[in-house]
């Protein structure tokens, strides 16, 4: 089955947004069809309606990640398994023509969805997918990005499950604002020292001064 494929339309559908810039890619019928990508049959039945729809789903789907990103784990599994009964898919046998060396049909699973709009197609398969994914790699595979102010989901696919960042980019980023700011500490810290020490060598030849004069 294609697991990493259904999993990542709600990775996508999540990604349209990006809450702590304030950017939202979700806002008409193309956005939409651009979202179903390659799945002409589904895009074909966007309408304007669709787009709020999605929206919807898509504040939920963030929520799993959130609690997922978060350690939460059955709160994670709650808020998907409200969604699975929501939109419901159901799985097919399909070949779709393809064959083996030996000339046989190479069957897999596949999700099929039947309803009327193209969000609940969508939101149904995004979200079996999702929960495949989760059952067969853990609830920690699930992350939205550490580097602020980015917030984008990823699915973690690394070897340790070590995964913080959506990217690259954004793990590189971070790693330079760290950098930076244990900079900024330590040279704060340093003329500190010095003011310390110097204040404490002026105390002491001002009470020896004082000595002096006393007698």
């Amino acid at each position: 089955m294609e697991l990493t494929h259904y999993s990542d339309m709600a990775v996508r559908l999540v990604n349209t947004e990006q809450p702590e810039r304030g950017e939202d890619t979700l806002t008409s019928v193309e956005s939409v069809k651009e979202l179903c990508g390659r799945n002409v049959q589904m895009a074909r039945r966007a309408t304007e309606a669709d787009v709020g729809r999605l929206r919807g789903v898509r504040t939920r789907l963030r929520a799993v990640f959130s609690a997922a990103s978060e350690g939460d784990e059955t709160r994670a599994v709650d808020l998907l398994n409200s969604l699975l009964m929501e939109f419901p898919t159901s799985p097919q046998i399909s070949g779709h023509g393809d064959l083996d060396q030996e000339g046989r049909p190479r069957w897999h699973m596949h999700l099929a969805e039947h309803p009327v709009t193209t969000a609940a197609g969508y939101a149904a398969t995004a979200c079996m997918g999702l929960a495949f994914h989760l059952t067969d790699l853990g609830v920690d595979r699930l992350g939205i990005c550490q580097a602020s102010p980015c917030s984008q989901a990823y699915l973690d696919t690394s070897t340790n499950r070590s995964r913080r960042y959506c990217s690259d980019r954004c793990a590189t980023r971070a790693n330079v604002a760290a950098y930076r700011a244990r900079k900024r500490l330590e040279s704060g810290e340093e003329p500190d020292r010095a003011r310390s020490a110097t204040s404490g060598r002026t105390a002491e030849s001002t009470q020896r001064t004082a000595s002096r004069n006393d007698r």
